[in-house]
């Protein structure tokens, strides 16, 4: 089986006006990724405010980037909640939409032990019939998926990669040498792309590609080619990979679609935007790097 993708696909963001979706920012910003080279595009993740998004809102939000992406890249839904059902219902219509595959991040708040895991995770994937990405982010939600998990759950026809933004190597180590080479690994990480590509990941979903997409796939093409210039290169990037860390996603993020034109600099609570003085710093680091200057 193919990966769904290989490279770099971003974990897009959410443009908002006045606290509405701004739609057209939204496919103005998918033009602008897929003119820059990503190899897919991630809609209603963690980066994309998810969480306070209406359930009319996500499913337009699908709608348009399928309608807009027209087979150009692959999409994937993030349609994982911590509800089995609901996520079953988006996951469906995720399918009935278009979409190419879905993402599933693991249970939050009630979290399970790794037999629930199993349990949910099969239940999604029985109910539909594109590609499923299972996503471990620890940090977020409380729990992780074991190496083992890992290895039963792709097992499953349906379950073909895992996003892994545990932020550890070993744990990804540990994944790489259960599975099979059919099993595809996505770095959740921007600042571990050339370690784990090197390790055999598949690619990234990436938060910062919202900004630099082609610059970072430019790095995962060279990692992959083992040109040993990719990490001088990937080096330059980090001014901007750092700004996008310095609060939590996408927080900072937002700062930089906003300054490229891409919605306003609007999050929605509880998420509030950075103090003006952290927000200039990150924008004058942008600026900086889009110039050429190394800062």
């Amino acid at each position: 089986m193919s990966p769904i993708f290989e490279g770099v696909g971003v974990a897009m963001t959410t443009p908002f006006r006045n606290n509405q979706v701004d739609y057209d920012a939204f496919q103005s910003h998918i033009e602008y990724l897929i003119d820059n080279n990503v190899h897919s595009l991630i809609i209603n993740g963690t980066t994309g405010e998810s969480p306070t998004l209406s359930p009319e809102e996500i499913k337009e939000l699908l709608r348009v980037g399928v309608e807009t992406a027209a087979g150009r890249v692959p999409v994937i839904a993030g349609t994982g909640t911590n509800s089995t059902q609901q996520s079953i219902e988006l996951s469906v219509f995720a399918e009935e939409t278009g979409a190419d595959g879905v993402m599933l991040i693991t249970p939050y708040y009630n979290k399970s032990n790794q037999r629930g895991l199993i349990a949910h995770f099969t239940a999604i994937a029985d109910s539909i019939n594109i590609p499923v990405i299972l996503y471990n982010v620890p940090a977020r939600t409380g729990m992780s998926i074991d190496p083992e998990t890992v290895l039963e759950l792709g097992q499953h026809k349906n379950i073909v990669a895992l996003k892994d933004a545990v932020g550890d190597l070993n744990y990804t180590i540990n994944v790489l040498n259960l599975v099979d080479s059919e099993f595809s690994l996505y770095s959740g990480n921007d600042d571990n792309l050339c370690d784990f590509t090197a390790l055999g990941g598949k690619g990234l979903i990436s938060v910062v590609g919202n900004v630099i997409p082609c610059e970072m796939q430019e790095v995962y093409e060279r990692i992959a080619a083992g040109d040993a210039a990719a990490r001088q290169r990937f080096a330059s990037l980090m001014p901007v990979i750092n700004a996008v860390q310095i609060d939590v996603n996408p927080i900072p993020v937002k700062a930089l679609t906003a300054e490229l034109g891409f919605g306003n600099y609007e999050l929605r609570l509880p998420l509030l935007p950075l103090e003006e003085d952290a927000r200039q710093a990150i924008v004058d680091a942008f600026n900086e790097f889009r110039k050429g200057v190394r800062v």
